[in-house]
């Protein structure tokens, strides 16, 4: 029986695991989990998983949350190449360095300015204060430079010359607030040939497959509203302006 993945490809950590069973030909079963319309909250996918989140990966009996775990879990089950979680000590903990780096930096401010440009205008129909925007955006800034002083540098990818979990992870995070009309790429020629690297190591269909519901945001609130959950999210918007 293949893998089951849990998935909505709007999430970054989703697109991630989806490119990366993709790209190593790793049978799998899509599980939609439309979280326009609320799904996690589902009593079903509640018997799934607890933590209420995607992805989720179910292999049999053995079901396993947080996005980079299930990446590894993925390498060491179906032995891929060794390039993207590198045998060698140095060069694998380049690769840990970057993820245990990223949740609280690259993925945090990005995120930040996604739904900040985008869903929450979308939502509730204001923009948000221009002091938290300029905020986010020194953030995001702060963020990408220091990826590429820190992490990529002068090399092709962030551990040398081969593409990792690493370059993985990061650029679908990085390439979220594109979806809201931010060129994060703009006057950053390291950092536009770096994602350009990445795209052609991935394939550029299944790279632009991940990413299409990102590049149609803006029909994520006629979703919302067909879903019955906009003021849900209305709601839990609120709380960050208050």
């Amino acid at each position: 029986m293949p893998l089951q993945l849990f998935l909505d490809l709007h999430s970054q950590p989703c697109r991630s695991v989806f490119l990366f069973a993709k790209v190593n030909n790793i049978p799998f079963e899509f599980k939609k989990v439309d979280l326009t319309a609320g799904q996690q909250y589902s009593d079903e996918f509640g018997k799934i998983s607890i933590i209420r989140k995607v992805p989720v990966m179910r292999d049999g009996d053995f079901i396993l949350t947080e996005s980079v775990a299930i990446l590894m879990y993925m390498v060491q089950k179906f032995g891929t190449p060794d390039h993207w979680y590198p045998a060698d000590l140095r060069k694998r903990a380049q690769v840990n360095e970057y993820l245990s780096w990223q949740h609280m930096a690259m993925r945090l401010h990005a995120s930040k300015v996604f739904w900040f440009r985008a869903m929450v205008p979308l939502i509730t129909g204001a923009e948000v204060p221009k002091e938290k925007m300029d905020s986010a955006m020194e953030d995001l800034n702060s963020s990408l430079k220091f990826f590429e002083e820190k992490f990529l540098q002068d090399r092709p990818f962030i551990i040398g010359e081969k593409i990792s979990l690493a370059d993985l992870v990061a650029i679908v995070e990085i390439v979220q607030p594109v979806g809201t009309g931010l060129d994060v790429f703009k006057d950053r020629p390291k950092l536009s040939a770096w994602r350009e690297r990445v795209k052609k190591e991935l394939g550029p269909a299944v790279f632009d497959e991940a990413h299409e519901v990102i590049a149609n945001v803006h029909n994520l609130r006629q979703a919302f509203e067909k879903n019955g959950m906009l003021e849900l999210f209305k709601t839990k918007l609120q709380k960050l302006f208050n």
